[in-house]
């Protein structure tokens, strides 16, 4: 007779076995893998600290007493995660509350399932933890892994939540360069349309109303060379891949993209900077504008077709 028939599973809760979780309340970081890990012994536990073995959003973090938040993500590793030298971000502006860099392309915002630790967020939590190992940044918003430019995060978590509370009110100006193939056809306009996302994991548009994200941009056309033209592109929402779709889906590709585009790649990277960012600070009530100058090599091409 099967004496286990019908009985729940008691299969211990283990680090071996769970990887990745989320956080759901504010903690320190030793007292949630307590919480986590009830049926492990506490020395196993803080094992994981000492062996450097644990990272938060992407950044190693071996502080027992280090303050996790709501939508923070605790990854435990197989392996000691070992820090490595980097080189330092361009700073545009910070204060206690904001830093605020210019990205380079090629750089991820934040860590993705092929790639942990060569971000922008791995790079500005060292920065910050070199004057304090409690000291940590939040994402704000994000770039694209091939988009430069304007890419800002929050030194703690109540501004944080301010600006993405209200995000789309607060902010009052995303202004992009775009470089794209060919010549618009109309000097100025908009594209509005429903964004979803397929089984491949792609954006794309549909015109029926609230089938999907509604997604607006607006552009114009400010230099073209006949082969390639440049554009200076705003967005009213924010969406996955937003302008990369519109652009694309116009005929007009963005140069470099190879997911929305054609395999052309004159530059060596995706014609998108992120060249202007201007909000109402949440706390302040003053508008703050931060700027990118837009990067030689799309200078260079408008004046030199390839």
């Amino acid at each position: 007779m099967n004496r286990n028939k019908g009985k729940r599973s008691t299969r211990k809760k283990d680090y071996r076995n769970l990887k990745e979780i989320k956080v759901t309340a504010e903690s320190e970081l030793l007292a949630f893998l307590f919480e986590q890990f009830k049926n492990q012994s506490r020395n196993s536990v803080k094992s994981l600290l000492s062996s450097h073995r644990v990272s938060v959003d992407g950044a190693p973090i071996s502080q027992f007493d280090f303050k996790l938040y709501p939508g923070d993500t605790v990854i435990i590793s197989n392996k000691a995660i070992r820090r490595k030298a980097r080189s330092k971000l361009p700073i545009i502006f910070e204060d206690d509350d904001l830093i605020v860099i210019s990205k380079p392309s090629g750089l991820l915002s934040i860590a993705s399932d092929n790639e942990k630790s060569s971000t922008a967020y791995r790079m500005l939590s060292d920065y910050v933890q070199q004057k304090d190992r409690r000291n940590r940044i939040f994402v704000v918003h994000r770039l694209d892994e091939g988009t430069s430019g304007v890419l800002m995060v929050a030194k703690n978590f109540k501004i944080r939540e301010a600006l993405q509370e209200k995000w789309n009110e607060t902010v009052t100006k995303r202004g992009y360069y775009a470089i794209v193939e060919g010549v618009m056809k109309k000097p100025e306009g908009t594209f509005k349309s429903y964004l979803k996302k397929n089984s491949q994991n792609l954006m794309y548009s549909s015109k029926r109303r609230g089938d999907g994200q509604l997604a607006i941009t607006h552009y114009k056309q400010i230099k073209t060379n006949g082969t390639y033209s440049l554009l200076d592109v705003s967005i009213d929402t924010g969406r996955k891949n937003q302008i990369r779709v519109h652009l694309g889906e116009s005929g007009h590709y963005v140069i470099g993209d190879d997911k929305y585009g054609k395999p052309s790649n004159p530059i060596g990277r995706l014609g998108l900077h992120a060249y202007a960012l201007e909000f109402i600070h949440p706390f302040t009530g003053k508008k703050v504008s931060f700027n990118a100058p837009m990067p030689k090599d799309f200078d260079n091409l408008l004046a030199h077709p390839r």
